[in-house]
């Protein structure tokens, strides 16, 4: 496994990062432990959960598992930088009129007692909010985050699914308070999915944030079993393969070429990019889990990249030179 650091922090993390959000729902407990310590011994210590995750009324129930796993000892909480997030409801009558999406003082202080105790620990190394909220101002999020840091329960902060202009208003506001703000930014990217070439990506480099890729396989369709089991798929999953079929089909032929299948040059591919720290990996099965580890050893080059461009273009760059002079 390699590392490097994550953003401007001295803290170092897996260039690969473990998703959880399968577990508890496609993927079972005992399952979910093997693969949590298939991948720990692999040299992956990054792992990323959120509190909705289980979802509806089972929202918290991954913590709970990662939580019980912890529990089993064998310095696996030591070893894992873990990060978990806020921002969703999760059902929780006790929230009343609170339980809906954002974020206050109020529910991020009650979202990560309930996070800790759920994952049986009394920190988190990286606690995100798992979207913008348009709503609560920055003066009230940086007092909610700022005290969390202060009282040991949080390392570091970062976001998700933020645009450019909230990473830079974000870091503007915790430079007035002599904060150090967010460390890093978690968002969709993919070879199917390059919008954030053009604003993102270039925030997050020039404010030195660290970027973990979700769904780096665009849901499955740069997994390589897509066009094979376009049949077994709802018509709205179906609908995406037809729409990216001529892509697709490229791809995988270029992947043949290359003798590697095509989930580990997507990921390859989103590790080439400089501003990445690490793409989640989200395996429903140990297999999957194993299968993904090449994806670290796989060096592109020059010409595979610019046949990637050919096949998936991005945006042509950051922003305005992308679409302006």
């Amino acid at each position: 496994m390699e590392y490097t650091f994550l953003g401007k922090t001295g803290m170092r993390v897996s260039r690969l990062c473990l998703g959880t959000m399968n577990f508890g729902v496609d993927t079972d407990e005992q399952t979910a432990f093997r693969i949590m310590d298939e991948a720990l011994d692999a040299g992956i210590t990054f792992f990323d959960t959120a509190n909705i995750y289980g979802w509806g009324k089972n929202a918290g129930l991954t913590e709970s598992i990662i939580g019980r796993w912890f529990a089993q000892g064998g310095n696996r909480r030591e070893r894992v930088v873990l990060a978990t997030k806020v921002h969703e409801p999760i059902s929780n009558p006790d929230d009343g009129p609170n339980d809906v999406r954002g974020l206050s003082l109020y529910k991020i202080r009650r979202h990560l007692e309930g996070s800790l105790k759920r994952l049986q620990t009394d920190h988190v190394e990286l606690y995100k909010m798992h979207h913008i909220d348009r709503r609560t101002p920055w003066e009230e999020l940086w007092e909610a985050f700022e005290s969390q840091v202060r009282s040991g329960k949080v390392d570091y902060i970062g976001s998700s699914n933020f645009a450019g202009w909230h990473l830079v208003k974000a870091q503007a506001a915790a430079k007035e308070r002599h904060f150090m703000g967010l460390v890093c930014e978690q968002h969709k990217y993919n070879l199917l999915e390059r919008l954030p070439e053009l604003e993102v990506l270039p925030a997050a480099q020039d404010l030195n944030l660290g970027v973990v890729a979700w769904s780096p396989l665009a849901g499955g369709l740069l997994g390589g079993n897509a066009l094979k089991s376009a049949g077994t798929r709802t018509a709205q999953q179906a609908g995406k393969i037809e729409k990216h079929r001529h892509q697709l089909e490229r791809f995988s032929a270029l992947c043949a070429e290359l003798g590697e299948s095509e989930a580990n040059v997507a990921l390859a591919w989103t590790l080439a990019n400089p501003v990445m720290t690490a793409p989640i990996i989200g395996p429903r099965t140990v297999e999957q889990l194993q299968g993904s580890l090449r994806a670290v050893e796989i060096r592109l080059d020059e010409q595979v990249l610019r046949e990637l461009d050919d096949i998936f273009p991005g945006p042509g760059g950051a922003a305005p030179e992308a679409y302006a002079w």
